[in-house]
C-alpha cells in the first residue's frame, strides 16, 4: 500500500501560482513514477502531468508551458508549479503514484482560481 498526502491547494486570483506538494509513504519500493490529475466541476479527471524516476515528464496540451511538474525520488515527492494561473484551472488536484501492482491516488486539494 502506498498513501498520498498532498498540501498546497487554496484561493489564488487569476494570472496568480500556486505550488502543490505530494509525499508518498508506505511501500514505495516498486514507485515508478507519480504524477497529478485534476477533476474540474461538472467534469471528469484529467491528466496534468506525470514524472518518471528517470525525470521523463508527461504534460497535458493545455498545461504545457504554465505549469512545471517536478520529483524529488529520495523523498518519494512530486510537487507541480502552476504559474498563470486561469479561473478553468479551477479544479480538485490528485496526487497519483504509479507501482508495479497498481496506482494510488490522493484524497486531492482543491484549486480556486476567481478574483
Amino acid at each position: 500500500q502506498v498513501q498520498l498526502a498532498e498540501s498546497g491547494g487554496g484561493l489564488v486570483q487569476p494570472g496568480g501560482s500556486l505550488r502543490l506538494s505530494c509525499a508518498a509513504s508506505g511501500s514505495r519500493l516498486s514507485l515508478y513514477a507519480m504524477g497529478w490529475y485534476r477533476r474540474p466541476p461538472g467534469k471528469q479527471r484529467e491528466l496534468v502531468a506525470t514524472i518518471a524516476n528517470d525525470g521523463g515528464t508527461n504534460y497535458a496540451n493545455s498545461m504545457k508551458g504554465r505549469f512545471t511538474i517536478s520529483g524529488d525520488n529520495a523523498k518519494s515527492a512530486v510537487y507541480l508549479q502552476m504559474n498563470s494561473l486561469k479561473p478553468e484551472d479551477t479544479a480538485v488536484y490528485f496526487c497519483s503514484a504509479f507501482t508495479s501492482h497498481g496506482t494510488y491516488w490522493g484524497q486531492g486539494t482543491r484549486v480556486t482560481v476567481s478574483s
